[in-house]
């Protein structure tokens, strides 16, 4: 840990201890963790976000609906992975997270960024953080999170554009009035060091303080590619004249080798040694840092109103350079190298304000939404080549050392980017949720967006924009035979602008185009076994249009005429099987193609990074008051690498251990034994060259101190 992070993490942890030990045991506000029970200061509710019915079935959820619902209630398909299961795991990533998620795969990124695949829909922009637009392009860490929710299928009611196949939201840490000291410390194989820091707490009556830190510094099990990441978020609550302010601050950086892995010879993976660096890791470098402010406020009435507001202003500044492989040859001897450098640089500022009233009169309950949201989004791209020895852009090298230091210099070339842009919405939504009675629930809901992009191309000097105007409604019905069985159908749509999920890039010919549509019908079944064991399952397909595809009578032209299904399935079981036996499990099975041409592939091709069929399975037992073990397997079967559908991913089975054990009240010793056999395995990729070997078997070992 860099010596002035870890000053600081203690001296605030101190301090806010000594705090929390001058309160009164009956002074503040208590908040059970657990507890999803509303606690009220004079007309305020405090409900507790981190709400679940046992350490890995949460039971509610605020973001799917922006309201305070039950998941049973919900007709969509969710997969909420809480906190005891990301420390159980060990969890850190993203990718980490999505394993355990029935229908979701995480690309490789070009090893500098978080790609999943929801449903079929490849996208770097379907990230939110409590419910907030969070859609630069980086790999985000978990230290500082409550829960992370995958809502699936078109999420444009809440979300606004874009999360056509679904979206990832992190639920951060809150300040609360309940004590929580927490440190970690961690070391493993490839020279892994972590810590972690979490302690907060009542301060008075009417504030509470909590403060999240980490810092770690990693060697990987690739050669020469290293990893150091740091965090810092603290937050606050403050209970003002019968309302709850919520304020918070976060400080994220992360710095590391990029690293696209190995090339495909013969439409597999190379037989490359898993540790084998393709391209120049002293060149390969990404560096980002990430600010953020958050502020909200809500206010409850006993009348039933409720109003919230959110804000949050972020700015991401990243860059980053690599040296990365392209194809073999023919005979498998030598591989192409390529280089280039980017800029991307982005300011997000955000507030959504969200007015919501329940009333019920006999067995009849309505909850009635109505809510905007603006912002405005400002991105500079700015792109290189590298030239080795200054004169060429592909080098090649021998398949056998293929880790090089050659001269790379760095200009522009008559393609890279040079652009600044500025995306502004303004949204408004209404939503109706309606309970008639015991066993029908019904839910309809429509957004419109009103999305502006100015497009400024530094190296030209022209400037083009658009205007779109997006509605997306959602419906849903909700039939109920038992209290803890749910039959839902539901239908959504979403819309993504033509300039892409990141708006990088617009033409004068793509500023013409209509917006990409996504269309979602699902049904599905949501049986609380028992209040602490939930069982889900789900069909649907997942329709995309308006996709670019070249005219057949002039090639040099773009029509949408492109279109995309995805049929699927899925099953989810999480919970306590026994008081000692918690379990998180999940399968789907997928079938994503294009069902006509776009501008990327022939009708019929099969979206890359679409397993056919994809399950996972975790056990924790608890064998004793002081030990427990864990047991884990992932299996993801075979999927394309990319959409020409020319190399394949083989299929692999991998599992994972734990081994916990409590040393006394205060400390307890956790190990995480990952890929238990040892296996050979290429999880995921960007593009047929750039493929990830899967992790060999190794161990971590953490230590927390909880006095």
């Amino acid at each position: 840990m860099r010596p002035l992070l870890a000053s600081s993490l203690l001296l605030v942890a101190a301090a806010t201890s000594a705090a929390a030990q001058r309160q009164p045991a009956d002074s503040a506000p208590r908040r059970a963790a657990s507890d999803s029970t509303a606690r009220t200061l004079a007309p305020v509710h405090i409900r507790d976000r981190a709400t679940r019915r046992s350490g890995y079935a949460p039971p509610r959820t605020s973001t799917a609906t922006r309201t305070d619902t039950p998941l049973l209630d919900v007709p969509q398909a969710i997969t909420v992975i809480g906190r005891s299961l990301v420390a159980d795991q060990g969890m850190q990533s993203m990718a980490d997270v999505v394993r355990y998620i029935p229908g979701i795969t995480m690309g490789q990124g070009e090893g500098h960024r978080d790609a999943p695949t929801i449903r079929g829909t490849s996208s770097t922009a379907d990230f939110f953080v409590d419910g907030v637009r969070d859609d630069a392009q980086y790999l985000r860490d978990l230290y500082n999170v409550e829960r992370i929710e995958a809502l699936k299928g078109a999420n444009a009611m809440t979300f606004g554009r874009g999360g056509g196949g679904g979206v990832l939201n992190r639920v951060t840490k809150d300040a609360s009035w309940t004590p929580t000291r927490a440190l970690q410390l961690e070391g493993g194989s490839f020279d892994h060091r972590r810590a972690t820091l979490d302690v907060g707490g009542g301060v008075g009556s009417g504030l509470a303080l909590r403060l999240n830190g980490m810092s770690q510094r990693s060697s990987l099990y690739r050669e020469s590619v290293v990893v150091e990441r740091a965090g810092v978020n603290p937050t606050a609550a403050l209970v003002v004249g019968g309302a709850v302010l919520r304020l918070g601050l976060e400080h994220f950086s992360d710095r590391r080798t990029v690293d696209r892995g190995i090339p495909s010879f013969a439409g597999r993976p190379s037989s490359a040694d898993t540790r084998t660096f393709f391209g120049d890791p002293d060149a390969s470098r990404s560096v980002v840092t990430v600010n953020g402010a958050t502020a909200s406020f809500e206010h409850g009435s006993e009348q039933g109103l409720l109003l919230r507001n959110r804000s949050r202003a972020a700015n991401y500044d990243k860059f980053y350079r690599n040296v990365f492989p392209g194809a073999l040859n023919a005979a498998g001897t030598h591989v192409a190298l390529s280089a280039y450098a980017s800029r991307h640089d982005r300011q997000n500022l955000f507030n959504q304000t969200d007015l919501v009233y329940t009333h019920r009169a006999g067995a009849v309950k309505q909850t009635l939404l109505a809510g905007v949201e603006v912002g405005r989004q400002v991105t500079g791209n700015y792109r290189e080549t590298g030239y080795f020895n200054g004169t060429a852009t592909s080098m090649s090298v021998p398949f056998a050392s293929p880790s090089v230091a050659a001269p790379v210099s760095w200009r522009q070339s008559a393609s890279d980017a040079d652009n600044r842009v500025r995306a502004t919405v303004a949204a408004a939504y209404l939503q109706d949720q309606l309970s008639l009675g015991r066993h029908l629930q019904l839910i309809a809901g429509v957004r419109l967006d009103d999305f502006s992009l100015q497009f400024e191309n530094r190296r030209t000097a022209q400037k083009l924009e658009r205007h779109d105007r997006m509605v997306s409604p959602r419906a849903g019905v909700v039939v109920k035979p038992a209290s803890a069985l749910s039959l839902y159908g539901t239908f959504s749509v979403s819309h993504l602008p033509s300039s892409g999920d990141q708006f990088s890039s617009l033409t004068a010919t793509t500023r013409t185009l209509e917006p990409e549509r996504f269309e979602n019908r699902e049904l599905g079944v949501k049986w609380d076994l028992s209040p602490v064991l939930a069982l889900t399952a789900a069909t649907y397909r997942l329709d995309r249009t308006n996709s670019a595809a070249p005219d057949p009578a002039d090639p040099t032209r773009l029509v949408q005429t492109g279109a995309q299904r995805t049929d699927g399935y899925e099953v989810g079981l999480t919970g306590e099987i026994t008081s000692a036996w918690q379990v998180a499990a999940g399968w789907a099975q997928q079938r994503a193609v294009l069902r006509s041409r776009t501008s990327a592939a022939a009708a019929g091709a099969t979206v890359p990074l679409v397993p056919h069929h994809t399950a996972s399975l975790w056990n924790r037992w608890q064998m004793s008051r002081r030990v427990g073990a864990g047991l884990g397997v992932v299996h993801q079967a075979e999927s394309y690498a990319a959409i020409d559908n020319s190399v394949r991913l083989p299929a692999f089975t991998r599992v994972d251990a734990a081994l916990f054990a409590t040393l006394t009240r205060e400390l307890k010793l956790q190990a995480n034994l990952e890929n238990l056999f040892d296996v050979r395995y290429h999880a995921t990729s960007h593009g047929n060259n750039n493929i990830m070997p899967g992790a060999p078997r190794h161990v971590r070992v953490s230590l927390s101190v909880t006095p």
